[in-house]
């Protein structure tokens, strides 16, 4: 019986892992006119991590930094050959302009911090 037991509990957790790990969406913040959007970076994660944009217009992410951890020091948006260095409580203002509709990932430097730029 405690086999079953056992056995039960560790797909549960295996479950929820697949789901926190690679499951997960966060709920996407769409951006409405030319203001900056901003993404708060700590405790590991982006806050927004979706964010929905106008497929071939410039938007202005401003990063504010509070996670004094090396890996939020630096950021990447590999699809758009874009990178900057984030100052610890400082907002920086980073420009994309997504060229073609789909989703461009922004990671830190070991990518565990992770977001995602939907264009549409």
């Amino acid at each position: 019986m405690n086999f079953v037991i056992v056995n039960l509990g560790g797909l549960l957790l295996i479950g929820l892992i697949i789901r926190w790990f690679w499951l997960y969406r966060p709920k996407a913040l769409r951006a409405m006119g030319i203001q900056a959007i901003e993404i708060t970076v700590v405790d590991g994660v982006y806050t927004p991590a979706r964010i929905e944009v106008p497929v071939g217009k410039p938007v202005t992410l401003r990063f504010i930094r509070k996670d004094p951890s090396p890996c939020a020091e630096k950021m990447l948006f590999d699809g758009l050959g874009v990178s900057a260095d984030l100052p610890i409580g400082k907002p920086l203002d980073v420009v994309v302009t997504p060229p073609q509709p789909g989703e461009y990932e922004f990671t830190c430097q070991m990518r565990m911090y992770r977001g995602v730029l939907v264009a549409k």
